[in-house]
């Protein structure tokens, strides 16, 4: 149906890495002390994390807008269970808070983003990963 693409290089000078996709960047490091990283940015399971979570925020507000039912501020937390060695997320709790605009209740806009959250349908449902070398 369709693709979507992003870039990753290292950061010159350091151990992260900067990744981008349409004009935005995102800096990819691990903690200070840790394999050379210095802090500088994310790491690999904030980002899942914050893609779980943004995905969500996203799909609220585009939700809102199908369901013509404007909403208020979003808070959207997210917590991942990690296990094993290798390390793996076992688990992720995404707790949401908001309301319509008007101070009502939310929950038919929740649940159709929820419903339609890309990054959560995906995890959910396991998608394959591939690996390639140029």
């Amino acid at each position: 149906m369709g693709q979507m693409h992003v870039s990753l290089n290292s950061l010159p000078q350091t151990g992260a890495a900067v990744g981008w996709a349409s004009g935005h960047t995102v800096v990819i490091d691990r903690a200070e002390g840790r394999a050379g990283g210095t802090g500088l940015g994310f790491n690999g399971g904030e980002m899942l994390a914050l893609a779980l979570g943004g995905c969500l925020c996203n799909d609220l507000r585009y939700m809102a807008e199908t369901l013509a039912t404007p909403l208020g501020p979003i808070n959207v937390e997210v917590t991942l269970d990690l296990e094993g060695d290798p390390l793996l997320v076992v688990g992720a709790l995404l707790t949401v808070d908001c309301a319509l605009a008007d101070g009502g209740e939310a929950s038919a806009v929740i649940e159709a983003a929820i419903a339609d959250s890309t990054v959560s349908n995906s995890v959910q449902r396991g998608i394959p990963v591939r690996f390639a070398r140029r």
